[in-house]
């Protein structure tokens, strides 16, 4: 453009257009038409009135958001987004203009991102150069695009939650068209529709042509070819893989999968329960971490799965491989157990809900033993959800197995996690004595059952070299106001000396939202080990990393746990009250079971004082919400920080106003020693 000159207004619009163009030529998915095609193409598909299902996606940041979460609100905003697009970051500011007048009346906003080129790192890139300050969902699947029959970015669709369809679908506004830019939208055609539902009146204009880039969905084109997904040789592996380890006869799923005829039957609903990402149950943020024995379902699965339901569920040819005989389920799969634990039987009633149940035995080991490997066989696979043990030191007088005095772990259950098995060379220490407590998870299925569960142990022939620890991070000040989403808590422990972390077991109760563990290095770096963005306290596992992780000394654990104490909350015993820690389920727990090794230890040289070092940082970190080391009256909560804050004078011996940790270690001393 060598010698082009432009002046005045005609200058101004000139290089608007340049710029415009330009930033359109970066984008693979735009394409320029005129506004006839772009309106001819949006009245293809008549979005209004068409049925929303349900879905649940991860944001740029990692939270998760499910549709139908927000049910009671009057209406819910979705405007496609995608990277590059001129059009949607030339839109945001009147997207956030609209947001900001009714996001007061309850209405919920959201991004939708169904480009392929973009993914959760690009797209937060993109949130935060150019400031968007709504939750973006990455549709890295495009499930959710092509349900909604998604064509271009800034596509804004209204859905009434009550009904579940779409009642608004189009621009912003006027303002913008492809060849130009309006000063001032002469047509407000989304805030016209939230101002017709906030007032109980029909919409004027409920579908409007909404300019943006194109999006690719390349499935669209294959929809001849998901028809011929094979059921044989495509789908039932899939199943055996990752499904029908629950639902067989005798398993804990409700139905068996056992014939194509169960399958299609129940096509609906298992697409329903992957778009929502309620199975298989595995909570773990693919995006933090790698995992041994993960059980999530690969996005080649997910869409293969998802499209050829969509396509009828086709028979095929062939024979059905799930009608042949099948192996029973083995008692012990890992061979007959050097021990069996046999726990107290328990009558599972055939509806309601039942509490948390904490058996506990007398521990029958007459000497010492080093535990390489564990199964749980329980009684009735429907109606056992998980179980977790702990060594004890004695039989508590009141019957009940507090996790809180736990120790070494005898082994866990969880659907499709019955066997743990420890690494080579590594064991865990039993001792003799004492007493070994569980928790135990039951939901009833519609018949009354007695359950008899019990605890297979193998031991190790010689002694291993190493061996395993484990240790609670909890907080047991938690208060959690009424009425509220989202409310976090936090807790931690300081490894005094250097070593391996093995596993996380996260653990909450019917209001926990979601947790993560992180972990912050002596020099502040911090690093998120594992992210559970939607916690699912039916489905409860721990999570062993595929490669053990360094913890240098001076290290912070520490659990992030987030709490949904609201009527949205469908698992909410009661909204309205403040929530605070207990062992019932109508009451809240931060809780994280950790295993891990001492560098420095073996089995003959065990470091039982790194062991209480570790176990006295657990108080402190439970009240040092900041994580500064030293605590602040304003964080004394709860029954146990109320029982502090009566003596912080007293213990603050340098009357700085707060307590560092061997001010506090001396206090607690004190106090253990005058019990």
């Amino acid at each position: 453009m060598k010698g082009l000159k432009f002046t005045g207004r005609f200058a101004l619009g000139a290089i608007a257009t340049i710029v415009f163009f330009l930033g359109m030529e970066q984008h693979p998915s735009l394409s320029l038409i005129s506004s006839a095609e772009a309106t001819a193409n949006s009245a293809e598909v008549n979005i209004v009135g068409m049925a929303v299902d349900d879905f649940e996606l991860l944001d740029h940041t990692g939270a998760a958001h499910r549709l139908y979460y927000d049910t009671n609100a009057p209406a819910i905003v979705l405007m496609t987004q995608g990277n590059g697009c001129p059009i949607v970051r030339n839109a945001m500011p009147s997207m956030r203009k609209v947001r900001d007048s009714y996001e007061g009346k309850g209405i919920k906003f959201y991004l939708l991102n169904s480009n392929i080129q973009d993914n959760r790192t690009s797209i937060a890139a993109e949130v935060a150069e150019f400031g968007f300050d709504l939750p973006v969902l990455v549709d890295e699947n495009q499930l959710v695009g092509e349900a909604l029959n998604v064509t271009r970015t800034h596509e804004v669709f209204v859905i009434d939650p009550k009904t579940r369809k779409v009642v608004y679908h189009g621009p912003i506004d006027d303002r913008l068209t492809y060849e130009n830019q309006k000063m001032k939208a002469k047509h407000s055609y989304l805030a016209d529709a939230l101002d017709a539902i906030v007032a109980g009146e029909n919409i004027k204009v409920s579908q409007a042509n909404a300019p943006g880039c194109l999006i690719n969905f390349p499935e669209r084109e294959q929809r001849a070819q998901h028809a011929k997904i094979s059921y044989k040789d495509t789908i039932v592996p899939i199943l055996e893989e990752n499904c029908i380890g629950c639902h067989q006869e005798g398993g804990i799923g409700p139905w068996a999968m056992s014939s194509y005829e169960m399958v299609k039957g129940f096509s609906p609903m298992i697409r329903e329960v992957i778009r929502t990402d309620r199975m298989p149950p595995w909570h773990a943020d693919p995006e933090v971490g790698h995992f041994l024995r993960d059980k999530s379902l690969s996005p080649n699965e997910i869409k293969t799965l998802v499209h050829w339901i969509e396509a009828g569920s086709p028979r095929g040819e062939g024979v059905d491989p799930l009608v042949a005989a099948r192996e029973p389920i083995k008692d012990w799969p890992l061979g007959e157990p050097d021990l069996i634990l046999n726990l107290p039987p328990f009558d599972v009633p055939a509806t309601g809900i039942v509490d948390y149940r904490y058996p506990v035995i007398e521990n029958p080991l007459t000497e010492p033993k080093w535990l390489r490997a564990s199964t749980v066989k329980v009684g009735s696979r429907e109606t056992v959800h998980h179980l977790l043990s702990g060594m004890m030191k004695e039989m508590p007088k009141d019957g009940k197995a507090s996790q809180t005095k736990w120790g070494s772990s005898v082994g866990g259950y969880a659907v499709g996690a019955e066997s743990s098995i420890a690494r080579d060379n590594i064991g865990t220490y039993l001792p003799a004595g004492g007493a070994i407590g569980f928790q135990m998870h039951y939901t009833s299925y519609g018949k009354a059952v007695t359950d008899q569960t019990q605890v297979g142990l193998y031991f190790y022939d010689e002694k291993p070299k190493l061996m395993t620890r484990g240790m609670f991070i909890l907080d047991a000040s938690i208060e959690i106001p009424p009425n509220t989403e989202g409310h976090e808590e936090v807790g931690y422990i300081e490894f005094p000396k250097d070593a391996e972390l093995y596993s996380a077991f996260p653990h909450a109760h019917y209001r926990g939202q979601s947790s993560t563990l992180t972990m912050v290095y002596p020099n502040g770096k911090e690093e998120l080990l594992l992210s559970l963005p939607r916690y699912d306290f039916n489905w409860q596992r721990s999570y062993e990393f595929a490669e053990p992780i360094d913890v240098p000394a001076g290290s912070k654990l520490i659990v992030r746990t987030q709490y949904d104490n609201t009527e949205n909350n469908p698992a909410n015993p009661d909204a309205k009250s403040t929530v605070t820690w207990g062992e019932q389920s109508h009451e809240e727990m931060l809780f994280t079971a950790v295993s891990y090794r001492w560098k420095d230890e073996t089995s003959d040289n065990m470091k039982d004082d790194y062991q209480k070092s570790l176990g006295d940082s657990r108080l402190f970190g439970m009240l040092d919400d900041n994580f500064n080391g030293r605590l602040e009256q304003s964080e004394l909560r709860g029954r146990i920080g109320k029982m502090i804050a009566n003596g912080f004078q007293q213990m603050d011996k340098d009357t700085d106003g707060s307590l560092t940790r061997d001010e506090f270690a001396a206090a607690a001393a004190m106090f253990s020693q005058g019990s």
